[in-house]
């Protein structure tokens, strides 16, 4: 069965970096599109990020644009989600998403941004 497992998250300041991870398994990796979401504290759940099969087209939500980097090596089955120049708003924990015969997402990842 499909399982994906966030890593990476952790306790930075304002302008730090971070890179969270998604293993994936159960399903053909380079087959399929990859997103991240994140959900604030007492908030809807906001899509980040998308790549492609084959990794080379990628999308961005506004607020990150710029910022972060989503990649992916299929050699691996892994996701990638670069997080550069954080800001107090991007708190919040992150999840990695795949559909195939429905959405799946893993357990998520808490980052939390402060000063």
């Amino acid at each position: 069965q499909v399982q994906l497992v966030e890593s990476g998250g952790g306790s930075v300041q304002p302008g730090g970096s971070l890179r969270l991870s998604c293993a994936a398994s159960g399903f053909s990796f380079s087959r399929y599109a990859m997103r991240w979401y994140r959900q604030a504290p007492g908030k809807a759940t906001e899509w980040v990020a998308r790549v492609d099969g084959g990794g080379d087209a990628t999308s961005y939500a506004p607020s990150v644009k710029g910022r972060f980097t989503i990649s992916r090596d299929n050699a691996k089955d892994t996701l990638y989600l670069q997080m550069n120049n954080l800001k107090l708003e991007d708190t919040a924990v992150y999840y990695c998403n795949v559909y195939t015969s429905r959405d799946f997402y893993g357990q998520g990842t808490q980052v939390t941004v402060s000063s």
